[in-house]
């Protein structure tokens, strides 16, 4: 089962400086599933993520602007 993390109520910058924090937890190739809201956190976790090296397995909407994205821990 994933990790997850909601960052619903965070800003950017804080919305990936609290998701690069909860992949630190975890070891290469486990999951962290993250709730984030659409516009630019949804803009920039997934590519702030892809940019350090984590694989996106799965993004997509949920419900009242809440987006679903799950990320894979690279090495």
């Amino acid at each position: 089962m994933a990790t997850s993390i909601d960052v619903t109520r965070e800003h950017c910058p804080m919305t990936f400086v609290k998701v690069k924090l909860a992949l630190a937890k975890l070891r290469p190739g486990e999951t962290l599933e993250v709730l984030l809201l659409e516009g630019e956190p949804l803009e920039n976790v997934p590519r702030s993520a892809r940019e350090q090296g984590h694989e996106i397995l799965e993004q997509g909407p949920l419900n009242g602007g809440v987006h679903r994205v799950v990320l894979r821990k690279g090495a």
